[in-house]
C-alpha cells in the first residue's frame, strides 16, 4: 500500500477584496516575496553596519545606504527573475507571445535569473557609491536564504513545483497534478495516472526550503558571526556552492518542468548520456558550484598572501 499524506487545504489567496467591480487578492507567494525581502533587509542592516565583523573593523554599509540598496535589490529580483524564466524555461512561447512577459500575476519566476538581476543591480549601486563589492556580496549571501525558505514554502502552498512519484512515508498527493480533460489522466515520468489515482509525490518544495533556506542560511549566519566576513569572498563562495549542491540534489526528487518532458524523455533531461541525464535546474546549478569553489579558493589564497608572516 502506497504511503500518502493528503494535501493540506490552504487557499493560495490569503484574502480577496472586491471594490467597484475590481478584485484584489493577497497571495501567499506575494507574501513570501515581501517577507523574504523584509527579513533580508533587516539582517543586512544589522550585519552590514556591525564594524567588528568586517576587515579593518570598518563596516561597508551605512543604514541610509542599506535602505537605498533595497530598491535596487527588489528591481533585480523582479526583472531578473522574470527574464530568467522567459529565457531559460520558455523562450519560444514568449517569443511567440511577447505580451505575456509582463503578466507576472500568472506566475513564472526563475531563481537563477533573479540572482543575476540582483548581482547586476547591486554591482551598479556599489560602483555609484564606492562601496566594496565583494563585502556586499558576502553580506547578501547571508540575507538571501530567508527569502528562499519563504518562497519554497509558498510553492508548497500553491501545489506547484512538486516532486516525482514516491512510496516514502511522507509522500503527498498534490491537487494540481494530472490535469488533462481530454484523456482524463496524465503520463508523468513514464507512468500513467488517472483522475482519482492515489499518487504520492515527494514534497520537493519543502526539501528545498530545508536545504537552501534553513540549513544553508544557518551555516552562513554562523560563519558570518564567527568572522567569515573578514575573508572577502569566502561567505558568498559558500553560498554559491551550497545552493548549487542543494538544488542539484533536490532535482533528483523534483518533477521536471513540463516543457522539457516528452514521451521519449519523461524525466525532462536537457542533457543526456544514455539512460543518465541532468535537468534544467541541475544544468543551471553546475556553474554556481564552479563559481562557489572558485570564490572560496580565491578568498583563501588571497587571505594567505595578505596574512602577516
Amino acid at each position: 500500500m502506497q504511503a500518502l499524506i493528503p494535501f493540506p487545504e490552504i487557499d493560495p489567496a490569503i484574502f480577496t477584496l472586491e471594490l467597484f467591480g475590481l478584485s484584489f487578492s493577497l497571495r501567499w507567494y506575494a507574501l513570501a516575496y515581501i517577507a523574504g525581502i523584509l527579513a533580508g533587509w533587516r539582517m543586512g542592516i544589522a550585519l552590514g553596519t556591525r564594524a567588528t565583523l568586517w576587515p579593518g573593523n570598518t563596516a561597508p554599509l551605512s543604514r541610509d545606504k542599506g535602505d537605498d540598496m533595497v530598491t535596487w535589490i527588489v528591481l533585480g529580483i523582479i526583472l531578473g527573475g522574470r527574464m530568467g524564466y522567459v529565457l531559460f524555461y520558455k523562450p519560444m512561447f514568449y517569443w511567440e507571445n511577447p505580451d505575456q512577459i509582463i503578466r507576472l500575476w500568472d506566475g513564472g519566476m526563475a531563481f537563477h535569473g533573479g540572482l543575476l538581476g540582483v548581482v547586476i543591480g547591486v554591482w551598479i549601486f556599489c560602483a555609484r557609491h564606492a562601496i566594496p563589492k565583494m563585502n556586499i556580496a558576502d553580506l547578501l549571501a547571508v540575507c538571501v536564504p530567508p527569502g528562499l525558505f519563504f518562497g519554497r514554502v509558498a510553492n508548497f502552498i500553491n501545489a506547484e513545483l512538486y516532486g516525482r512519484p514516491t512510496d516514502v512515508a511522507w509522500g503527498v498527493k498534490f491537487p494540481s497534478m494530472c490535469h488533462d480533460p481530454i484523456r482524463q489522466g496524465c503520463e508523468v515520468a513514464g507512468e500513467w495516472f488517472y483522475y482519482g489515482t492515489e499518487v504520492a509525490r515527494h514534497p520537493s518544495q519543502l526539501y528545498e526550503a530545508g536545504l537552501e533556506g534553513l540549513l544553508l542560511g544557518l551555516i552562513l549566519l554562523i560563519m558570518a558571526l564567527r568572522g567569515s566576513f573578514k575573508i572577502p569572498g569566502l561567505t558568498v563562495g559558500v553560498f554559491f556552492l551550497g545552493y548549487g549542491v542543494s538544488r542539484f540534489i533536490v532535482e533528483f526528487y523534483r518533477l521536471a518542468d513540463e516543457q522539457f518532458m516528452t514521451p521519449d524523455n519523461p524525466a525532462g533531461y536537457v542533457m543526456r548520456l544514455g539512460e543518465w541525464g541532468i535537468t534544467k535546474g541541475q544544468q543551471l546549478s553546475l556553474p554556481m558550484v564552479a563559481l562557489g569553489l572558485g570564490l572560496i579558493l580565491y578568498a583563501l589564497l588571497r587571505q594567505r598572501r595578505t596574512a602577516p608572516a
